[in-house]
């Protein structure tokens, strides 16, 4: 194959942080606030102000609050389970990385005494009729490693007993979201918007307050975890205060993107925007013999982190340490000619391709890669 000639304008397709928005400069952000002490009014009130648009941007229920949370998504998923996990018995959906890193706490470091795994393989979900109202439930809504989500939120009753913790991470801003049916929504400046990393926010619906006020953890949770204070949920933390000093950087970067989110239309044509990249992706994907979605079931492909796995014998022939060489020199091949950077998959998922398709990605940018892929795969082949 010839080497294409066209090149995605803007090849940057990591799953996290992801590619900033069409037109960004770090000129435009303002400047005045940067080296101001964290707990300045004027500060405070800029973060403040960033949940109100965060708020808005992502249409959560008015009863609800949001809070900051350090280590992004992972902080964010973490400082749930610490403070109200064990006030009853809990399941953990655990079909990709993150699913099981949660799994791995509430089983060796939270210690969970009545605990259940719904697991599932790689490209597949756990059978979600196993979900038990009585139970709290710690789910992803989308499996960024393994291309997976949840098709909606049907398998979660309304009239509940436990709490639902979702990590949203890679599905806020780019799939709705049925409040009704959670209790805490938690995600990073660094998935679906571009952000910077290091900051993850906890959207708490009213049960999830109501657990934190009535629920004191029995076990220690470090200080950048604490949602508590001596009285139940530490209602500060709604109104822009910091556990922790937080990059002002990063927060003026993300009031940019979330700027951006509105005028472009808001969260409608977020998902519009990510659907469409997904879709131009998928296309390729079904008139290409060499590769297919890692995602078994299209009900439960991913829309923002598509994994591919590549069936090609000639590849699948090789072990597992030939198949992710095999994947490295595809990245290696595209790198070096600036056509898309970072599409492997995730360390720890199967050898395959990654690319992210959110909305801050560009869909003419989704269909220029793709003879670059083409182009990588011949040649890494060739070289077999």
């Amino acid at each position: 194959m010839d080497k294409p000639t066209v090149k995605p304008e803007r090849p940057w397709f990591s799953a996290g942080p992801t590619a900033k928005r069409p037109g960004w400069s770090s000129q435009a952000l303002p400047h005045d606030l940067l080296g101001r002490g964290i707990r300045a009014p004027e500060v405070v009130e800029r973060f403040a102000h960033a949940l109100r648009l965060t708020k808005a941007l992502l249409e959560v229920p008015e009863d609800w609050v949001l809070a900051y949370l350090p280590g992004s998504d992972t902080g964010a998923v973490e400082a749930a389970m610490w403070n109200m996990l064990g006030a009853r018995p809990t399941q953990v959906m655990a079909f990709e990385n993150f699913g099981k890193l949660w799994a791995v706490d509430a089983k060796d470091h939270l210690k969970l005494p009545d605990l259940e795994l719904l697991e599932a393989p790689w490209g597949q979900l756990p059978d979600l009729g196993r979900v038990d109202p009585a139970k709290d439930l710690v789910c992803p809504w989308n499996g960024t490693t393994a291309g997976v989500r949840v098709p909606n939120a049907d398998f979660i009753a309304k009239d509940r007993e436990g709490i639902v913790i979702c990590d949203a991470t890679s599905a806020a801003f780019a799939m709705p979201i049925d409040y009704e049916r959670v209790d805490v929504v938690t995600f990073s400046f660094q998935k679906a918007l571009g952000g910077e990393a290091g900051i993850g926010i906890a959207a708490l619906g009213p049960r999830a307050v109501a657990r934190l006020d009535a629920f004191e953890p029995p076990r220690a949770v470090p200080k950048v975890l604490r949602l508590r204070d001596a009285k139940g949920f530490d209602r500060a933390l709604a109104t822009g205060t910091m556990i922790n000093t937080f990059s002002l950087w990063t927060l003026e970067d993300w009031i940019d993107a979330l700027e951006w989110a509105q005028a472009v239309g808001g969260l409608k044509e977020l998902i519009r925007r990510t659907d469409a990249n997904a879709k131009a992706l998928f296309d390729w994907v079904e008139r290409t013999d060499w590769i297919e979605p890692l995602a078994v079931d299209p009900a439960t492909r991913s829309t923002t982190s598509v994994c591919l796995k590549i069936i090609d014998p000639r590849v699948t022939a090789l072990d597992e340490a030939g198949r992710y060489a095999f994947v490295r020199r595809m990245k290696t091949l595209l790198e070096a000619e600036g056509a898309a950077y970072d599409v492997e998959s995730h360390r720890n998922a199967p050898a395959g391709l990654r690319l992210w398709c959110g909305c801050t990605v560009e869909t003419e940018d989704v269909v220029a890669a793709t003879p670059w892929l083409e182009w990588a795969f011949l040649t890494a082949v060739a070289e077999l």
